[in-house]
């Protein structure tokens, strides 16, 4: 999607298509990972972290598979805002 489509859907799309904006969902093997955007104060403690994983300069932004489970857990749980979250996978998916 080009930009100017996508600044023409942000101000046309009804406002339940808008929401899906509000959360974005990542996931690996093991855990999924939640980041709403609205909470997020931009303290940058997870990029500084873990930089592999939360990357500011490229989109997804996100990338699980930068760094160990346990350690993208870690890194999350020092998020200040809440803007970041996990949970883990009732089953492991499959590689």
């Amino acid at each position: 999607m080009f930009i100017t489509d996508f600044l023409l859907f942000l101000l046309c799309a009804p406002k339940t298509e808008l929401m899906e904006l509000d959360r974005n969902e990542y996931i690996n093997r093991e855990i999924t990972v939640t980041f709403t955007p609205k909470k997020c104060i931009h303290a940058e403690k997870c990029a500084k972290g873990l930089s592999r994983v939360f990357r500011t300069s490229v989109l997804p932004w996100i990338n699980l598979d930068g760094a160990e489970t346990n350690k993208i857990i870690s890194q999350i749980k020092k998020c200040p805002s809440g803007a970041l979250d996990f949970c883990h996978n009732p089953v492991k998916i499959p590689a």
